[in-house]
């Protein structure tokens, strides 16, 4: 496993199914926080063209306290807009865990409040009106983790 990708209540099938793929193919692991927008059972996943999510390493959970409890030594990075840091001023490490909100309205105020020191933002033209796309968010910022590590086990 490379790293960690955790989606909070995630809304959209296709920007999981993308993200998820996208952990496939880097050798991540990917972690959702219910409630989820969308079912993930073998009938949906079929008729989404989701053949790939029998190779994927997924866990869910029902809050993310979850994951904290069961990764208490991991390292997690928080993308949202309302960080001062970019994603490129951290140094990643193999195996970090990189927590990405729900598509309509981000991570919740509280959270980033508590962990304003390891929140990061991907720049964007101050003027817009709207994020980036979850799933190329999650692309951008694993990316940039995966080239800080040499990409790991890819060729």
């Amino acid at each position: 496993m490379n790293l960690n990708i955790v989606l909070v209540e995630p809304e959209i099938p296709q920007n999981t199914g993308n993200i998820a793929r996208t952990c496939v193919l880097t050798r991540s692991t990917l972690h959702l926080v219910r409630p989820l927008g969308f079912s993930v059972d073998d009938k949906h996943l079929k008729r989404a063209g989701l053949d790939y999510w029998k190779y994927l390493d997924i866990y869910y959970y029902n809050s993310l306290d979850e994951v904290y409890e069961k990764y208490k030594d991991g390292r997690f990075f928080y993308s949202t807009t309302k960080a001062k840091k970019s994603y490129t001023d951290v140094c990643f490490k193999k195996g970090d865990f990189l927590v990405f909100g729900k598509e309509t309205r981000g991570l919740p105020r509280e959270l980033i409040d508590k962990n304003i020191e390891n929140c990061i933002r991907i720049p964007m033209v101050v003027e817009s009106l709207r994020s980036l796309n979850l799933a190329n968010s999650v692309n951008i910022v694993m990316y940039e983790a995966l080239r800080q590590m040499n990409f790991p086990e890819m060729r």
